[in-house]
């Protein structure tokens, strides 16, 4: 039996570390060949092998590790996003009134060293509605974790507030006890409020990363349209797009989006095609030429034999791919709780031990040094600096990158960014400027009035509706042009347009169109239309009756400044490379003027998806910049995805990186911010695990022997807060960091 490969959701999962456990347990069952978890959407794509699986045993073994599968969806797509907004909103609430909560507790223990007991009473209350409504989620992950002997982020927040707080609690119920014992009961309570806010914080920042990363799919999906005219019996009857029959003949009016794969069995008329090739110029259709689903019908009908329909479209085709290409890349474990897997079981074994030594060295004597070692152990390996340290860092870092036009949209963009060793580039709206102008217009030599014929040019081309005859109007559309009026008007189609004014006839099209006419075209202009090509410029003639009058050429200009970007990119150790759905010669001539050396020409989206793969298979780190639906399968491979913000919402949904300003210099800025944001992470981390590693052991008791020195709760808890100050201000320092 053939294998098959299925996306489906994944309930429960809270952390990579809960979308590896998902990945595990399914790789490890009979007849699954592929388990790829993608926690950004809470999905799992799977290939399996129906004969040896099926989905209800693949349901079965996540549920047995505390999540579930959900292996029969049938929500409406507005359900999801209706479920996925609520989701987003609860995670905001909860950030809000905990942060709310919090400024109080915050106040009372740093302003006021000697509570009243009525001041302890509401740090307490204030610190449980925190904990245990608001942050009860950590709690219940990290019991269900603790069920299967397994670790996380929840577990270390679970541990070390829990702790905090029964530690205060005891001491604001029962001070005495330590009173008594000649200790000072003191309450942490603040340090457990703010970890759990600040580790809400994230959560939310998460979510509604999550959250904009599922609109891409959705505004795919609603490029095709819910109905169809087709003929049927002679009649043009609407039906639901799900109704459709292969080989039937459907009707596309001006302005609708052909909604299957298919030929033109009648009329004519131009389309939007940009969505697959990312050209900005429409293209003319006619009997016999292949049309896509997705794509915009412009002014004339179309007849149109349906070939492929549902989802055997291309543009189904797209959107699977999109969806499989961001299910496939499996979130790398985030370095934190990589240390947390190790660091909490070595925390609570060596607050153990503390307790275990302090007893077995002088008994009952020794139970308020033990438990207070115990104490101070678990205090100070608070993970306050540790959760800091990356978020921190990154809301610097994305505060300087919005400043600068770049948004970044998560910390896996940034990780990958710095290591970026090979760039891709779309041409149009990219590299170009993605809109069609006159770049130069050269008239014959001689006696001609150029006001009057510009002015004819300007009143016959306001009438075409040929895509290229816009580019005409607005280079002519000045105060010192007027239309005047045009006597007759013919659009020959695909070849240019016949018209007369004050009773001399005009011509306006290519130079095969001007030969059909008997009109040749002068020696210098027919020289100068060729070097003029050669730079990737399109030529259109005007001419009357008698002569060429003279040449337009029009282009789609490069940005000014891509070129020098490119230079600085390759002074960063990066290739270059640009790939264009555009015919060669014009991505020759454009490659060239920019100074790309690897460039290719004439593809279709899952072509350049594929380069991208073959320059990842060549250990390539590679990135992705477009800025159209065509660029939606290549960005979702690539390692970094940019999108330039001025190109479609898609793109830039599917990017991690969405450059404002439309200028190949900001991903030179994304670059230097991405490079300097992870060193600053680095440095977070390392300073923060060192920390614990150094103090850990002072906590537990191991320098009293020999100094007699015991480290203080209240020490620990000033101790913790230091750390976290340090890796707060090293990552303030990204503030000053130069970009240009």
């Amino acid at each position: 039996m053939k294998n098959e490969k299925k996306i489906f959701p994944v309930t429960g999962m809270s952390c990579t570390a809960c979308a590896v456990s998902v990945e595990s347990i399914l790789k490890a069952q009979n007849g699954i060949l592929l388990a790829s978890v993608n926690y950004s959407d809470n999905t799992v794509m799977v290939e399996f092998n129906p004969a040896l699986v099926s989905p209800t045993q693949m349901k079965q073994a996540v549920q047995s590790v505390g999540y579930d599968l959900q292996i029969s969806e049938t929500k409406t797509p507005r359900q999801i996003d209706e479920e996925r907004n609520a989701k987003l909103a609860k995670a905001k609430t909860n950030v809000i009134y905990s942060l709310l909560l919090t400024l109080p507790v915050v106040i009372i223990a740093m302003f006021f060293h000697h509570q009243t007991e009525t001041q302890r009473w509401i740090l307490l209350l204030l610190t449980g509605v925190i904990l245990f409504y608001f942050g009860k989620d950590f709690f219940i992950q990290a019991y269900q974790k603790g069920k299967r002997f397994q670790t996380n982020m929840d577990t270390l927040v679970a541990l070390s507030t829990g702790i905090a707080f029964l530690f205060s609690f005891f001491n604001t119920v029962y001070p005495q006890f330590l009173i008594s014992r000649g200790f000072e009961p003191q309450l942490y309570f603040e340090s457990a409020a703010v970890i759990v806010s600040f580790i809400l914080l994230g959560k939310y920042l998460e979510e509604k990363a999550k959250h904009r990363s599922a609109e891409a799919i959705k505004k795919l999906i609603n490029l095709q349209p819910n109905t169809i005219t087709v003929i049927r019996n002679g009649n043009e009857v609407t039906i639901s797009i799900k109704e459709i029959l292969c080989g039937e003949t459907i009707v596309v009016k001006p302005g609708e989006r052909i909604a299957v794969d298919g030929t033109v069995i009648g009329g004519e008329s131009f389309l939007d095609e940009s969505m697959l090739t990312g050209e900005s110029l429409p293209v003319l259709k006619k009997s016999g030429e292949k049309v896509y689903a997705g794509t915009l019908n412009q002014k004339g009908s179309l007849q149109i034999e349906a070939l492929q329909i549902g989802e055997e479209t291309l543009l189904a085709h797209i959107i699977r791919q999109v969806q499989e290409a961001q299910s496939s890349k499996a979130p790398v474990q985030k370095l934190v709780d990589k240390i947390a897997s190790v660091f909490v079981p070595v925390v609570v074994i060596t607050a153990i031990l503390a307790f275990v030594l302090w007893i077995a060295i002088g008994g009952t004597t020794y139970f308020i040094q033990a438990v207070t070692s115990m104490i101070t152990v678990l205090i100070i390996a608070c993970p306050c600096a540790l959760g800091l340290a990356t978020p921190t860092a990154l809301m610097v870092g994305i505060g300087k990158g919005a400043q600068n036009g770049i948004l970044i949209k998560d910390a896996e963009s940034l990780e990958k960014a710095h290591k970026m060793n090979a760039l891709i580039l779309d041409k149009t709206g990219t590299i170009t400027e993605g809109n069609p102008k006159v770049v130069e217009v050269v008239w014959q030599k001689g006696k001609l009035n150029k006001n009057d014929l510009e002015n004819i040019l300007f009143s016959i081309e306001s009438k075409s509706e040929h895509p290229l005859a816009s580019a005409i109007v607005n280079h002519f559309t000045t105060e010192a042009h007027k239309k005047i009026e045009v006597d007759s008007f013919e659009s020959v189609t695909g070849k240019g347009v016949i018209a007369s004014s004050g009773g001399i006839k005009y011509f306006i099209g290519n130079e095969v169109f001007l030969f059909q006419n008997n009109i040749l075209v002068d020696d210098e202009l027919q020289h100068r239309a060729a070097e003029l090509k050669a730079e990737a410029n399109s030529i259109i003639f005007f001419a009357d009756e008698q002569q060429t009058l003279c040449l337009i050429a029009i282009a789609d200009t490069v940005r000014e400044t891509s070129k020098e970007a490119i230079h600085q990119l390759k002074k960063m150790g990066i290739k270059v490379f640009m790939l264009t759905g555009d015919n060669h010669q014009t991505a020759f001539a454009v490659a060239k003027k920019v100074g790309i050396d690897s460039f290719q020409s004439e593809l279709l989206p899952s072509q350049k998806a594929e380069f991208v793969k073959q320059l990842q298979k060549e250990k390539n780190i590679v990135g992705m910049v477009g800025d159209g639906i065509n660029d939606a399968q290549a960005l979702t491979v690539a390692d970094v995805s940019i999108a330039m913000g001025k190109g479609t919402d898609i793109a830039m949904d599917v990017a991690q990186v969405t450059l404002m300003k439309s200028d190949l210099f900001s991903i030179v800025k994304a670059i230097t911010l991405s490079r300097a944001t992870v060193k600053t992470i680095k440095q977070n981390l390392f300073w923060a695990f060192v920390y614990n590693i150094v103090l850990i052991p002072v906590a537990a008791g191991a320098l009293y022997p020999f100094t007699g020195f015991q480290l203080d709760p209240m020490i620990a808890g000033i101790s913790m807060a230091m750390s976290s100050v340090s890796v707060v201000s090293n990552s303030l320092r990204l503030k000053s960091l130069k970009l240009s």
